[in-house]
């Protein structure tokens, strides 16, 4: 590490980082006017909560007309075999895909340790679990071929998309960052940086940033010169989000309401007379088996279970009223 770079774990990286103003640019063809998009953050390697997506999936075809779905990030996590690995690999880059800090660290044949799990975890963080998170993605990478990896590398970091007349920034951190914390639910809660957000909107030329990193979910309105926008934040998808509930979240944006799925917290969006229903879905995933094949991979003591032990089993002690704030 060189003097005065932060530790691994909670440093970001020069090539982490892009401008807003990246994102005020059409999409790209497949991701340009959708009357569905859904965008999964934070898999972590759960087979099972990716079963129940592909139920929700399958549920909701007949009513979601053009659908995208957008991995943004961090799908690897806890999958440290090759074969389960393998299979989260293939299945996710069936659609379309975003690298997270995990997957770019995964991918970066350069790296030297100085980055870690590239999470740049902030100050409240303890170092403890900072620690841990760089022992879990170098047992990852072990786990890992130069194949899936160059895969990983080739992921661009953010896309733009847009939902009938909304326009939706897809990202894994932040406006400005890959592993950025400017979207987390606690920042959200000051006034001043809001007002950084908002001056972000404009910059992008958006209506809403879809994210996820920071592992809690929010639904944060924000005024902007060029109106209101949202940060859609889905916490995690394949891990409980809420205390006493162990269901994952996805993100949905549509033109109409979903038909199917239980409903964590809604925000209606857009302009005009064609609103976008922003929907945080659960996931359900076989918790049995979930657990039963994390525990296998990450038994008892280990960082994994150290770290994340507690939230598979009980969830955070934060509950949806939190998460949506207007």
């Amino acid at each position: 590490m060189n003097a005065g770079q932060a530790p691994a774990g909670r440093s970001c990286p020069l090539h982490y980082r892009y401008r807003p103003e990246d994102f005020a640019a059409p999409p790209r063809a497949d991701l340009a006017g959708l009357d569905t998009l859904y965008v999964v953050g934070g898999l972590y390697g759960n087979e099972f909560a990716l079963d129940a997506l592909e139920r929700l999936l399958e549920a909701q075809a007949a009513h979601d007309g053009r659908r995208a779905v957008v991995f943004n990030g961090d799908f690897h996590w806890f999958d440290a075999e090759p074969g389960w690995f393998e299979r989260i690999q293939r299945r996710v880059l069936a659609h379309v895909a975003l690298r997270g800090n995990v997957e770019t660290e995964l991918a970066d044949e350069t790296a030297d340790g100085d980055a870690g799990c590239g999470c740049a975890y902030p100050d409240w963080v303890d170092d403890e679990v900072v620690a841990r998170s760089n022992r879990i993605h170098a047992r990852l990478r072990a786990a890992t071929t130069p194949v899936q990896r160059a895969e990983l590398a080739a992921l661009p970091m953010h896309a733009r998309a847009s939902v009938a007349g909304l326009q939706v920034a897809i990202v894994h951190g932040d406006a400005t960052s890959l592993a950025g914390w400017g979207f987390a639910q606690e920042h959200l809660r000051d006034a001043a940086h809001r007002g950084v957000v908002g001056a972000w909107f404009d910059r992008a030329r958006v209506d809403a940033f879809a994210c996820s990193h920071t592992c809690l979910p929010v639904f944060q309105r924000v005024p902007a010169a060029r109106g209101p926008g949202w940060v859609l934040n889905n916490g995690a998808a394949g891990m409980p989000n809420f205390e006493a509930d162990d269901a994952g979240l996805v993100l949905r944006l549509g033109v109409a309401p979903p038909r199917a799925g239980e409903r964590r917290l809604g925000a209606v969006l857009g302009r005009g007379d064609d609103p976008v229903f922003a929907d945080a879905l659960a996931l359900r995933p076989d918790v049995a088996a979930w657990r039963q094949r994390f525990e296998a991979a990450w038994p008892a003591g280990s960082d994994a279970v150290l770290s994340y032990g507690r939230r598979i089993a009980q969830g955070p002690a934060y509950r949806p009223a939190e998460a949506l704030r207007d």
